[in-house]
């Protein structure tokens, strides 16, 4: 069965499927797997299946935003993907979270707008704790750089507009960091019956008090993206064994 935004069959969609908003990171990570093959490049969503120490996975980009990549979880998951792990970028709330830092979400501040068209207030966004567990397990077996594991917030505006959002409220709640897709992810894997859980590199500071001029384009976040696609491939190995 053909899924008409992805434009992917499902007969293609293996069970362990990598999600990441950039189309050229789903390209990036794809040369890691054996076999690697290209399904699929539809509007902002980019499609690679292949094998990785003979597991079979997929690889989508969903673009930036909820809502889309709302629309990329749902297709992959109704083609037969049981477990999603996001990999991505964040703004850190907390100066020993560094650019360069890793944070796994444990469970995601639902402040977007999609899910609140999902599920009721208070419905938690969660991750499930054992892909959560091989994605923190795995990331800190590569035996570098800061690694942590948390809450973190899921917001719809990246620029701020004449409304402030409360980012020192969340951080005072506890919150590692923000980005903008993993609440979206976790209640529509809750809602569809999978897995699902997400790494997320941090790339400059959300905190007011911490902000530095942002840039994401740095040797230093670089090298996280590396380290989490890693991990994300190694949590995949452990998952299906």
């Amino acid at each position: 069965m053909l899924m008409p935004v992805l434009q992917v069959n499902s007969e293609d969609i293996p069970e362990y499927v990598i999600v990441c908003g950039d189309p050229s990171r789903a390209e990036i990570i794809s040369r890691k797997l054996d076999d690697a093959r290209e399904l699929a490049f539809s509007r902002e969503y980019r499609t690679f299946v292949g094998t990785y120490e003979g597991v079979k996975l997929a690889v989508t980009s969903h673009g930036v935003g909820s809502p889309g990549a709302a629309v990329c979880f749902e297709e992959l998951i109704r083609a037969g993907a049981t477990t999603l792990i996001r990999v991505g970028t964040a703004g850190s709330y907390r100066a020993d979270t560094p650019a360069g830092s890793l944070v796994v979400s444990t469970a995601a501040a639902r402040t977007d707008g999609l899910t609140k068209q999902l599920v009721p207030d208070g419905f938690p966004a969660v991750a499930d704790s054992m892909v959560a567990e091989a994605l923190y397990e795995s990331a800190l077996s590569l035996g570098e750089g800061i690694v942590r594991k948390g809450i973190t917030v899921t917001l719809d505006a990246f620029f701020a507009g004449v409304e402030e959002f409360p980012h020192q409220k969340f951080k005072a709640a506890g919150a590692l960091g923000v980005e903008m897709e993993i609440s979206a992810l976790y209640i529509v894997a809750a809602l569809r019956g999978v897995r699902a859980g997400a790494i997320v590199a941090m790339d400059g500071f959300a905190d007011a008090d911490l902000a530095a001029e942002y840039d994401p384009n740095t040797n230093v976040v670089a090298d996280a993206i590396e380290r989490e696609i890693n991990a994300a491939l190694k949590a995949v190995v452990k998952l299906a064994k």
